[in-house]
């Protein structure tokens, strides 16, 4: 690979310097000669007041902001490999778009530095502009440089080693934060627009998984038409079928739900499927998180919804099996009494004086069941609380 090391100042960087307030995304440098953010690069993530504005701090104190990647391209243009949070958020800040915060907690704006315009403008940063042999060589070479700072993450990995023009109008369409929409996929979807997660849960789910077979397969489409109806297809089916939103429902395998149950015509008889649902979440001793793929299945596995106390008959064998060893030992039955090492190290509980435990808590997965179960004394128990 042919590189050259280049200095260029803050004032050429930003020179005819163009950012998309829409959607988010600083577009050209170098006057037009440099594009920040190409097909292949992740979204902006640094415009939160904090992270743009410390690129900002470190320029006003000195600091060196790490090498620049260009990627240079037949034409002699440009194309950012590594850098393009710095640069947008140098740019931004030079044509007026943020403001950092003073002493006081007022912002203050490029305008405002008069005694530091010329600093700004003037501060030198290092770039390599490289010239790689092929476009395999140009994605490795961008995972590589990409590790450091805010790493990048499995979808936008796949959307640089698939650029073309299904990744830029799916991009365009999930992707984009100020997308009306938003607010209603995160209800169902746990994430940020500019990271990718939505995008990545719908490719998830009309992919049935197999998101890099999908991408390579549709790569050069001119359309998201199957990706954006499927999308569509499986958030209208849980508004149908389940009428009451919940906080539980965000982040469930709503993709599998959707394929294995869409055509069960029970689920559809909504007032009774709802009141079933309304019963589960009123029972705090079950795991809310698992009743969608319980009711789904038809309750036909009660497992799934790994109940959160021991039954009778569980603690009685727990407290027999634990007693008889304890009686044999010639120590208390309170394992956690005997590692007090205190006067009750050797006392036989009760039964009625004794509580079933958790050995892993129970919100952190651990199960309900006799391999994860022992007795305590009520004040060890107690005691114990959810570590």
């Amino acid at each position: 690979m042919k590189k050259e090391l280049k200095i260029y100042t803050v004032a050429q960087l930003c020179e005819g310097f163009v950012y998309s307030r829409k959607e988010r995304k600083g577009l050209y440098g170098l006057n037009g000669r440099l594009t920040i953010q190409p097909e292949y690069q992740r979204n902006y993530i640094y415009a939160d007041g904090k992270q743009d504005a410390e690129v900002i701090k470190s320029v006003l104190n000195g600091y060196p902001l790490g090498l620049l990647y260009f990627n240079k391209l037949p034409n002699g243009k440009l194309e950012v490999l590594d850098g393009q949070q710095r640069i947008t958020s140098l740019g931004r800040y030079v044509t007026g778009d943020f403001g950092i915060l003073d002493e006081r907690k007022v912002p203050k704006y490029f305008v405002d530095q008069e005694e530091n315009k010329e600093k700004i403008l003037n501060t030198e940063l290092l770039a390599y502009e490289c010239e790689p042999e092929s476009s395999d060589e140009l994605r490795r070479w961008f995972e590589v440089v990409n590790k450091h700072g805010v790493e990048i993450n499995d979808q936008e990995r796949r959307n640089a080693y698939n650029s073309g023009p299904f990744v830029t109008l799916a991009k365009a369409e999930f992707s984009n934060s100020t997308n009306s929409n938003i607010q209603m996929w995160s209800c169902y979807i746990k994430g940020q627009a500019n990271r990718q997660d939505f995008l990545e849960r719908a490719l998830e789910w009309v992919s049935e998984g197999k998101i890099d077979e999908y991408m390579r397969r549709h790569r050069f489409d001119n359309n998201i038409d199957e990706l954006k109806t499927h999308f569509e297809e499986v958030l209208g089916w849980i508004e149908r079928v389940f009428t009451t939103p919940r906080k539980e429902m965000i982040d469930q395998k709503w993709g599998e739900y959707y394929k294995n149950y869409k055509n069960n015509p029970e689920i559809y008889n909504t007032t009774v499927f709802n009141e079933l649902v309304e019963r589960l979440f009123a029972d705090d001793r079950i795991n809310h998180r698992k009743i969608y793929e319980y009711v789904l299945g038809g309750c036909e596995h009660d497992e799934i919804l790994n109940p959160r106390v021991f039954d009778d008959t569980q603690k009685a064998i727990l407290y027999n099996r634990q007693t008889t060893e304890a009686k044999e030992k010639g120590i208390s039955n309170c394992p956690d009494c005997v590692l007090e090492g205190k006067a009750n190290k050797d006392k036989i509980w009760t039964i009625k004086e004794m509580e079933a435990d958790h050995i892993k808590a129970w919100s952190k997965g651990g199960p309900t069941d006799l391999e994860n179960g022992q007795m305590l004394c009520i004040r060890h128990n107690r005691l114990k609380g959810n570590r």
